[in-house]
C-alpha cells in the first residue's frame, strides 16, 4: 500500500476544509471497501481524513420521512424501528448486503460510494477504463457474466454493486452533501452516473464533498415495499440480479409504483416504462409480464450475461406476486 497521511476531522466543515486544501485527500469512515482498494493499488490517496467522530450517525423518523446520517452504520439503519415499519425495502436490502461484520462497520455514505466489483477493475494487471481512462474495457469481449445489460457504453459495462442504492432509488431518496461551496441536495436518481465517455466518474459528487445524510420521504409506496436479491451463494455475495418494488395497492389495482433493479445495470436502475405498465392496472400475470418486457426492452446482452434478461423478469414477477399479484 502507498504511504499516506492521516487526520481526524473535528466536524463536517473541518473535514471538507481539510479535503479542499489537501491534494490527494479522501475521506475514510468504516473503510470496508476503501482500504481493500488501497491495498490492491486500485485507488490511491496521499492523505485520509477520518470522519468517524463527526455527529452524522443519527437515524431519525420525522413527520415527513426518514433522516439517515451519512455515518450511520448499515446494521443500525436496518434494525431501526422506523425503517423496519415504514421502509421495509430498505431494511431488507441492507440485511441482504455483505456480512454481519461488514454491516457493523460500513456506513451509509460509504456504501453509496463503493466501487464496482468488476474483476478487471479490481485487477491492476488488466486494462480498465474506469480505473485508467483510455486503457480499454476487456469485459466487452471477455468474461462478462456479472456485467451490465443496461446503461453501459462502449467504454464500460461494469455493474453498480450497492443493494442499498437500489432500495433508495425505489424510495425516491435524496442525498445531502457538504462541500467547499456549501450544502447540496442530490436526488438519488442523479447521484450515480452512467459510464458514457467518462467511466472513471462514478457519482455526481464534486471534489471535497462529503455525504452528510440521506433523506427518504414518507409514502404509501414506501410502506408497501420489498426487496429480492438473487445471488450465487446465500450470504456475503453481490447480486446477480436484484429488484426493489414500492407499491400502493388498492385491492389488486396498482395506484402507484416505484421499481428499481441491481446487478443488471451500470447504476441502480429505475424503470419508468415498467412502472407505467403497472400503474392504474390490476396486478395480474399479464401486466407483470408486460412490465418485465418493458424493463429489458433496451437491454444489450453479451455472450456470458444474456441470462440476466430473463432472470430479472422472473425476479420481478416473483417479487410482485409475493406482494399481491395473481399467479
Amino acid at each position: 500500500m502507498k504511504a499516506f497521511g492521516y487526520t481526524q476531522a473535528r466536524d463536517a466543515a473541518d473535514a471538507v476544509s481539510l479535503a479542499h486544501r489537501t491534494p490527494g485527500a479522501g475521506f475514510i469512515a468504516g473503510g470496508t471497501d476503501l482500504l481493500n482498494l488501497m491495498k490492491d493499488g486500485v485507488q490511491r490517496h496521499d492523505h485520509l481524513i477520518d470522519v468517524n467522530r463527526l455527529d452524522l450517525a443519527a437515524v431519525t423518523g420525522t413527520a415527513t420521512g426518514l433522516h439517515i446520517g451519512g455515518l450511520a452504520r448499515m446494521r443500525q439503519v436496518a434494525e431501526h424501528p422506523a425503517v423496519r415499519k415504514g421502509f421495509p425495502v430498505l431494511a431488507q436490502a441492507l440485511l441482504a448486503s455483505a456480512s454481519p461484520q461488514v454491516r457493523n462497520m460500513a456506513t451509509i455514505g460509504g456504501n453509496l460510494l463503493q466501487r464496482t466489483r468488476c474483476g478487471y477493475f479490481r485487477d491492476t494487471a488488466s486494462a480498465c477504463n474506469k480505473r485508467a481512462p483510455g486503457s480499454g474495457c476487456p469485459a466487452l469481449a471477455g468474461w462478462n457474466r456479472g456485467h451490465a445489460v443496461l446503461g453501459g457504453s462502449e467504454h464500460c459495462i461494469a455493474t453498480h454493486p450497492s443493494d442499498l442504492a437500489v432500495a433508495l432509488t425505489a424510495l425516491d431518496a435524496t442525498v445531502h452533501v457538504l462541500g467547499p461551496g456549501g450544502p447540496r441536495r442530490i436526488p438519488i436518481g442523479e447521484f450515480h452516473l452512467r459510464p458514457g465517455d467518462t467511466p472513471n466518474v462514478d457519482t455526481a459528487l464534486r471534489p471535497a464533498e462529503l455525504i452528510t445524510a440521506v433523506e427518504v420521504p414518507n409514502s404509501r409506496t414506501a410502506t408497501g415495499s420489498r426487496y429480492l436479491k438473487l445471488r450465487d451463494r446465500a450470504t456475503f455475495e453481490f447480486a446477480v440480479v436484484s429488484a426493489a418494488a414500492a407499491l400502493h395497492l388498492d385491492g389488486r389495482t396498482v395506484r402507484d409504483v416505484r421499481l428499481a433493479f441491481g446487478g443488471i445495470a451500470t447504476t441502480p436502475w429505475r424503470s419508468p416504462d415498467a412502472e407505467a405498465a403497472l400503474r392504474g392496472r390490476s396486478l395480474t400475470v399479464e401486466t407483470i409480464s408486460e412490465a418485465g418486457r418493458a424493463l429489458v426492452r433496451d437491454a444489450v446482452p453479451r455472450h456470458d450475461n444474456g441470462f440476466k434478461v430473463e432472470l430479472v423478469q422472473r425476479a420481478l414477477a416473483e417479487l410482485l406476486n409475493g406482494m399481491g399479484g395473481r399467479r
